[in-house]
């Protein structure tokens, strides 16, 4: 096999543009495969680096979406709620309540529409978040009166204090069009934690007595005692809530795992779907490929003839074309990851995010060309061990 590998390199080498163009559908086939596969595995790393790992132990729990029944029972989100949640529900370590305005936010000439979250005490702590030297989260006090104090984001306090000097600082927020003074105590430094992406943050005390007294939160954060308990707790919080409204559809109940592996989900199925069409390719260079070895087995009668009058026998024939025909996809299966790799690596590079290698893809869109190869040289080979030696050797 060994002595049929080195001959079919040196035919390789004796028509270099017949080989060329049938390396290139192999080529074109595998490292399509690679890119997609490898910018699939990457835009699934970036959404798990984008989440980040605080906030795994968290789940959030809104009202029902659209398709809940207008007759259908409604949950209030008080403080009844919040007891009778930690009562029926196991491994819950805090419950905090959550609602989102929107804002618009002025200091000197600096104008812009933030959306806001009202928070409570220690919520934002809990999520991992961190503060820039000179700032403090909010406290029990800021909570219970209501205080106008403010945390904003990273990218919130850079564009109304580019200078960094954000804190202490009294800036105009504008909300149900009336109009607050707020004192900045904090900024909140660059970070991703998924479960909160707010430009800024008001105590909940505030909300409830300017805003909407005594109304229901819109949200509700439950964290559990350990990441490993988030799942079973899910389950718990609806068959809680169901028995409660009588209908599966009265709340939404979402953890950031499973925002991430549906979000990977889709990703991977897409991908799946993208490298099926790239694999067509990898076909269409195999029926080129079968084509050429016709092509050769023509050109190449008397050799044959030569060989099986000097003892070789059909066998022998029919393996010295299948390596010649699985040799071109093993090359170009080589040459296919390689290039796969590269563009991958330029993609990345262009989109500025971490290049993530699919080893897996790469092996099986190795040795699927390579099958490519041997089975759309099935038929060429038998064709070649199937010639009469003296037929051959005459050239009709």
């Amino acid at each position: 096999m060994w002595e049929d590998f080195i001959n079919a390199l040196n035919n390789f080498i004796r028509n270099k543009t017949r080989t060329f163009l049938s390396l290139l559908g192999v080529i074109i086939g595998v490292a399509s495969v690679i890119v997609i596969t490898s910018i699939g595995s990457s835009s699934t790393k970036k959404v798990a680096d984008t989440f980040g790992s605080a906030g795994l132990d968290m789940v959030s729990i809104s009202s029902g979406g659209m398709w809940r029944r207008r007759s259908a029972v409604t949950i209030q989100f008080n403080e009844t709620f919040r007891t009778n949640l930690f009562d029926n529900v196991e491994d819950i370590k805090q419950i905090w309540y959550k609602n989102s305005v929107n804002s618009t936010v002025t200091y000197g000439e600096t104008s812009s529409s933030v959306n806001c979250s009202a928070v409570e005490t220690g919520y934002l702590e809990a999520l991992a978040m961190q503060l820039e030297e000179g700032g403090r989260f909010f406290n029990v006090t800021d909570n219970e009166e209501g205080t106008q104090k403010i945390i904003l984001n990273h990218d919130t306090a850079i564009s109304f204090f580019p200078d960094g000097n954000a804190v202490g600082k009294k800036i105009l927020v504008v909300i149900s069009k009336v109009a607050f003074s707020f004192e900045v105590i904090g900024v909140l430094k660059e970070q991703t934690t998924g479960m909160e992406n707010a430009a800024s943050y008001i105590p909940i005390g505030f909300y409830d007595k300017k805003v909407r007294p005594n109304s229901p939160a819109e949200t509700v954060m439950v964290q559990a005692v350990s990441k490993e308990k988030t799942t079973g707790m899910v389950d718990k919080i609806k068959e809680y809530c169901t028995s409660l409204t009588g209908t599966d559809t009265s709340v939404n109940v979402m953890t950031m795992q499973t925002m991430i592996d549906q979000i990977s989900s889709i990703t991977s199925t897409l991908a799946t779907m993208l490298s099926a069409i790239a694999a067509i390719s990898l076909l269409v260079g195999g029926i080129g490929i079968m084509n050429i070895m016709i092509v050769t087995v023509t050109e190449r009668r008397q050799e044959i003839g030569i060989r099986k009058a000097l003892g070789a026998s059909p066998a022998d024939i029919r393996q010295q074309f299948l390596v010649e025909s699985a040799s071109i996809t093993l090359i170009g299966g080589f040459f296919g990851i390689i290039a796969g790799i590269l563009i991958s690596l330029a993609v990345e590079y262009v989109q500025k995010q971490a290049y993530v290698i699919n080893v897996k893809a790469c092996i099986i869109a190795f040795v699927f060309s390579v099958f490519v190869g041997i089975f759309f040289g099935l038929n060429p080979a038998s064709r070649a061990a199937k010639l009469d030696p003296v037929i051959a050797l005459s050239g009709e």
